[in-house]
C-alpha cells in the first residue's frame, strides 16, 4: 500500500480508494462524456448519475461532486448549458451529495460529467478482487442501452422504447446500494460490485473474473434487456464500442453450446449508466433480492455464479 493506496488501477475498478483512518476511506472517480441524448436536462442527468455509479458500485456513499464541463458557449449560448448543470445538480441532490463547484473550458462538442468524493469503511469497500466461486451474480438494471441511443439519433428508435431506456439511464444506483448495505460486505454478505458501464456486460464480468482469479457463467435467457433493444441491434444500430468489446473480449468468452441465443450480441454493447452487478454469498442472496424488491430495484435479477478458475473467463449457457 503506497501512501494509504487501497485500491488503485491494479483491479481495473471503477474507483481509487485511499484510506484516511481505520474506519474512514476516501473514494474517488470522475467521468464525462459527450450527448447521448438531444434533451439537454436528461443528458446532464444521466451523465451524473453514470459518474455517482462508480461510488455506488465499490459500496461507499457519494459526498461531493464537482461538474466537469466542454461546451462552445461563444456559439450556443448559456441556456443549453444550464440546463445541463440543473440536470446534474438534481442527480447529486438525489444521492444526498453536496456539489461544490467545478471547471468549464470551451469546446467545439458539449462534455459533462462530474468528479465524486465518497466515503466507505476501510473493512467494506466492494472491489472487483472479491468474487469467490460460488457467489450468485445479480444484475439491477437492463442491458441495451447503447444500441437504443444509436438508433435514437437516427431517429429510428420507438418513443416508448426510448422513454423506458431514458428513465432506466436516469436511475441512480442508490437504492441498490442501500439493499447492499443492508445485507453487507464481508464473507457472508456481498463480495464484489461492478456497475455495468462501456466495457458492456461482459467486458466488466471479465474484469472481476480477472482480478478475482474466478471464472463467470452466464445465462443468457436470465438477463434483462431493453424493449426494442435486439430488433434494433438486427436493424443495424450497433455501436462501434460494440466492435472494441468484442476484440478486448477475443478468446476469453465460451459458449456451452454452439446453439446461441442472438441476444448474446447485447452483452457487448457499451452501456451508459447502466447497473449494478453484485456478486453475493449464495445463502445471502435471497435476503439480497427482496431488499431490492423493497427498494423499487424492479429489474433486479440472478443472471449467473461465479465459478473455479476455468481456461476461458466467462462461460455462457
Amino acid at each position: 500500500m503506497i501512501n494509504g493506496l487501497l485500491v488503485g488501477i491494479g483491479t481495473a475498478d471503477d474507483a481509487g480508494v485511499v484510506r484516511l483512518d481505520s474506519d474512514r476511506a476516501l473514494v474517488q472517480t470522475l467521468d464525462f462524456f459527450a450527448p447521448i441524448v438531444d434533451d439537454p436536462y436528461r443528458f446532464g442527468r444521466i451523465a451524473a448519475t453514470n459518474a455517482l455509479s462508480d461510488v455506488y458500485a465499490m459500496a461507499a456513499k457519494p459526498l461531493t461532486a464537482m461538474n466537469v464541463v466542454a461546451f462552445p458557449l461563444s456559439d450556443r449560448g448559456n441556456e443549453e448549458l444550464l440546463a445541463i448543470l440543473r440536470g446534474g445538480a438534481d442527480a447529486v441532490l438525489e444521492a444526498g451529495a453536496v456539489l461544490v463547484g467545478g471547471h468549464t473550458v470551451e469546446d467545439t462538442e458539449p462534455k459533462y460529467g462530474l468528479a465524486v468524493t465518497g466515503l466507505v469503511h476501510p473493512d467494506r469497500i466492494a472491489t472487483n478482487a472479491g468474487a469467490r466461486p460460488g457467489d450468485t451474480i445479480i444484475l439491477t438494471k437492463p442491458i441495451g442501452t447503447g444500441v437504443i441511443t444509436t438508433a435514437a439519433k437516427m431517429d429510428a428508435c420507438p418513443a416508448d422504447a426510448m422513454e423506458t431506456a431514458y428513465r432506466i439511464m436516469e436511475k441512480l444506483n442508490r437504492s441498490a446500494a442501500l439493499a447492499v448495505d443492508v445485507i453487507g460486505v464481508g464473507a457472508e454478505g456481498v463480495h464484489a460490485i461492478t456497475d455495468i458501464t462501456g466495457f458492456g456486460l461482459l467486458g466488466h464480468l471479465y474484469n472481476v473474473a480477472r482480478a478475482s482469479s474466478v471464472s463467470i457463467a452466464i445465462d443468457a435467457s436470465k438477463v434483462p434487456v431493453l424493449p426494442e433493444a435486439m430488433r434494433l441491434w438486427h436493424e443495424g444500430y450497433a455501436t462501434g464500442g460494440e466492435l472494441s468489446n468484442r476484440e478486448y473480449l477475443e478468446g476469453n468468452v465460451q459458449f456451452s453450446s454452439t446453439d446461441r441465443n442472438d441476444v448474446v450480441n447485447l452483452f457487448y454493447d457499451p452501456q451508459t449508466s447502466g447497473g449494478l452487478a453484485i456478486f453475493v454469498e449464495p445463502k445471502a442472496a435471497p435476503l439480497l433480492m427482496d431488499e431490492l424488491e423493497k427498494n423499487g430495484v424492479e429489474w433486479a435479477v440472478v443472471i449467473g455464479e461465479v465459478e473455479a478458475p476455468r481456461q476461458a473467463a466467462i462461460r455462457i449457457e
